[in-house]
């Protein structure tokens, strides 16, 4: 394979759980020498057991190798001196700092921004928080379920109006969002650099990201028009962007914006070509004015068919629609293995394990996902290549510097 994009680029990732490893995940699937530093009892998230994905697999933790492929894991106190001072000797060797270490646990460690960037004029400085690094609010801490999904207003425009209690986010949906929005930053801080030759502060919150996410309803918001909370059929505007139940109480979801382009067409491909001439169905303003009548026709059209048939059947038609697939069927979608979002990555002995892949390819190539570190696997071989002889090594693991 040719070189990665940030071939060269070395990332000091002082961070724990998900979001900020994630963005390092990705940088190091592009290239970069991402050397994570744990505490001496490691990342809390290696122990974290969910969805028979984590510690409760009984084999690899898949969780903590999603967001921690292809990195190398340095354990150290930082709490001791000679700690930050091995610290400071990777970031004098690096491009990158990541971290989701709060304002207050940064200051305390002698690393906010002032210090860092005096030191390191030349490092970037990219933070990933819950809140924001500003405001009464930027030292509370902030998982993504609430910074994003709770404050961010996520759960609650998601959640039907009949519901008592908002629905509940899937795991680490925000994290992985404001992880892109991070890779994203420290790819342009990089860009930057080569103009300036100077160090950039890039910040990413989970607050931010969910509003970015939800932009749509913050225009209306902040424009005096109407937040719209999920409706239900009956009040649909259009009924070709409508989701409809086959005969097997599957779905499909149709997401026809440009009704009158697709109305003809799919009469046809459905078998009822005298639909496309109905006076209530004829274009756009008929079908809206008749849209429970147009809804009603639909759902009992899909309800004649299974799902597989569905499938073929639309198969031949050019208009955006789509099955709703279950997410064990998504891994196996064809285009899915087509495009190679799914990757496999080898472990000692031949063995393998399969992870989604970075949804950004270079030059038609998705990444070669790496493993994980174990817990600082990589502590003694990096500090040798700092310059570190195997006296001072041997000495800083005695002192409980390192394990």
């Amino acid at each position: 394979m040719d070189a990665g994009a940030f071939d060269g680029v070395r990332v000091v990732e002082l961070a724990q759980w998900v979001f900020v490893p994630v963005a390092g995940a990705l940088l190091a699937d592009w290239g970069s020498d991402v050397i994570r530093i744990e505490h001496l009892d490691g990342d809390p998230y290696r122990g974290l057991a969910t969805q028979g994905i984590g510690t409760d697999r009984g084999g690899v933790n898949l969780s903590m190798a999603l967001a921690n492929r292809g990195k190398r894991s340095v354990a150290l106190n930082l709490r001791d001196a000679r700690g930050l001072a091995v610290l400071h000797d990777l970031l004098a060797s690096a491009d990158v700092l990541l971290t989701s270490l709060r304002p207050g646990a940064l200051a305390r460690l002698g690393l906010d921004t002032e210090a860092v960037r005096e030191r390191h004029p030349h490092l970037i400085y990219a933070r990933g928080n819950g809140f924001g690094v500003r405001g009464p609010d930027a030292d509370q801490p902030g998982y993504d379920s609430s910074a994003f999904w709770a404050r961010g207003g996520v759960g609650q425009i998601l959640t039907p109006p009949e519901r008592d209690y908002p629905i509940s986010q899937r795991g680490a949906m925000g994290d992985r969002n404001g992880a892109m929005a991070l890779a994203f930053g420290v790819a342009a801080a990089l860009l930057k650099r080569t103009r300036t030759g100077r160090g950039s502060i890039v910040d990413v919150s989970l607050l931010g990201t969910a509003m970015w996410m939800l932009s749509s309803d913050l225009l209306a918001a902040l424009n005096g028009g109407e937040v719209v909370r999920p409706q239900g059929r009956a009040a649909m505007v259009n009924p070709l962007t409508g989701t409809y139940r086959t005969r097997d109480d599957r779905h499909i979801q149709l997401m026809f914006l440009q009704g009158d382009r697709y109305w003809a067409e799919f009469c046809r491909t459905v078998g009822r070509p005298e639909l496309a001439g109905d006076t209530r169905f004829v274009d756009m303003v008929a079908r809206r004015a008749h849209a429970t009548d147009c809804v009603a026709e639909l759902d009992a059209i899909f309800a004649a068919h299974t799902f597989e048939e569905w499938k073929k059947i639309l198969a031949p038609l050019d208009a955006p629609w789509a099955p709703v697939q279950s997410v064990e069927e998504v891994v196996e979608d064809p285009q899915v293995v087509a495009n190679s979002y799914i990757g496999d990555v080898e472990i000692a002995g031949g063995a393998t394990y399969r992870l989604p892949t970075v949804p950004v390819q270079f030059d038609g190539c998705p990444p070669q996902l790496r493993r994980a570190p174990e817990h600082g696997e990589h502590t003694e071989a990096v500090l040798v290549e700092l310059g570190y002889d195997w006296d001072r090594v041997t000495e800083l693991a005695d002192e409980g510097v390192i394990p």
